[in-house]
């Protein structure tokens, strides 16, 4: 067993269950789905969850492993874990999340300077600063180093010219971290990384409308876009070992974990109401019975190797190379989990609008259709494939053998 030293765990657990009870609305904790969906709302939070967001913020617990000197919970992973043991508890999700603590912020931890730190880190922590992120460009997706978008010196700042693509809420976003080329002689280390205001002169954004009918994702244009110099984080001409780092939390935030779960409904479940139950009170179809557990234990086995993966890194290392597999594996299980929904469903499953069909019949057929994104943003199947043959399985780069 582990020893944890003079830390007081249970006592932990008692402080986090008491100010839980004291300070969660009880009324979100009546439906934790609908509670998922307002933490991944873009609208600005009202009522219960306004109170709750504001209520995790100024506690730290929204962020609570991170410093607390910048407004983080200072929390140790064994008493995160209890922290999140609790919240489940309850039904309650953390109301505190988007690009800005799941990847900007970890790596501004490690690599901004301490003004940096405490200008940007405890809006991230409250919740007040929404941020979206500028890499791909039209040129440069999946070889995002191809980047074009210029940053000229211009003495006490930097004048940026150039567009990105699949720019995620850039609509609802505050602040951009991006890469911008600051030496066009080189390709990797000609690339720096600069954050600056979404709402300043020379800055547009172009929603663009998806086959699932929403619109996640933006055309970002920047006409002599200011930046100041002391908006770079680390070294000029370095932003590249910034991105991959960067790169490496954004899909560490893709691997199927979540801090305080919500149980989705089981798939056999939802599957007789459509196909009906056999003598035994199982799932009539066999094969599509089977194929069901099948993609549960993989669900279950990738969650598990998660958790093994967090308690492995004990806080200090970070994401590593492995995210990468489990970036893969997340979208495989989620994809196939549509997949087999929309199957059982039948006609019902190709709903897209009408009264002929049920809201959880439309849900499923707009997920299914989102869910597809999911092999492409943050770094399509094939880049993440390529960086497991190289960093993981030591394996050649046949990309550099052409």
């Amino acid at each position: 067993m582990a020893d944890f030293g003079n830390t007081d765990l249970e006592g932990f657990r008692v402080e986090a269950r008491d100010w839980l009870e004291a300070n969660f609305p009880k009324s979100l904790g009546k439906d934790p789905e609908a509670l998922l969906a307002l933490t991944l709302s873009p609208a600005e939070p009202t009522g219960d969850y306004a109170v709750w967001k504001t209520r995790m913020g100024e506690k730290g617990w929204g962020t609570p492993t991170w410093p607390a000197q910048y407004g983080g919970g200072g929390l140790s992973i064994e008493q995160t874990r209890i922290l999140q043991q609790e919240m489940a508890r309850i039904g309650a999700v953390n109301p505190i999340g988007g690009m800005g603590v799941g990847m900007f912020g970890p790596t501004l931890l490690e690599y901004g300077t301490e003004a940096q730190k405490q200008a940007y880190i405890p809006d991230i922590v409250t919740g007040k600063v929404r941020w979206c992120q500028g890499f791909s460009e039209p040129g440069a997706g999946s070889d995002l180093a191809s980047l074009q978008t210029k940053a000229e010196d211009k003495g006490d700042h930097f004048l940026v010219n150039g567009s990105k693509i699949w720019t995620s809420g850039g609509q609802y976003a505050q602040m951009i971290f991006c890469l911008v080329r600051t030496d066009s002689s080189k390709k990797h280390e000609g690339i720096s990384f600069v954050v600056f205001s979404m709402h300043q002169p020379g800055v547009e954004v172009r929603p663009i409308k998806l086959i699932a009918g929403n619109s996640p994702f933006c055309e970002t244009f920047f006409t002599d876009v200011k930046v100041p110099k002391e908006n770079l984080i680390g070294p000029l001409n370095g932003g590249w070992s910034v991105a991959k780092r960067l790169l490496q939390h954004e899909r560490s935030g893709m691997n199927g974990g979540r801090a305080a779960p919500v149980a989705e409904p089981a798939l056999g479940v939802v599957a007789k109401k459509y196909i009906g139950e056999d003598e035994a009170g199982r799932l009539a179809d066999t094969d599509l019975r089977t194929r069901i557990i099948m993609n549960e234990m993989d669900k279950r086995a990738l969650q598990q190797t998660v958790r093994r993966a967090a308690l492995e890194a004990k806080g200090n290392s970070g994401p590593s190379a492995a995210t990468s597999i489990m970036k893969n594996a997340n979208m495989k299980v989620a994809q196939d989990r549509a997949e087999l929904t929309l199957e059982f469903m039948g006609s019902q499953g190709l709903g897209w609008e009408g009264s002929d069909f049920s809201a959880d019949e439309l849900t499923a057929v707009r997920s299914w259709l989102s869910g597809k994104a999911g092999s492409i943003y943050g770094g399509s199947n094939e880049v993440q494939n390529n960086i497991i043959s190289k960093r993981i399985l030591g394996l050649p780069d046949l990309t550099q053998s052409h």
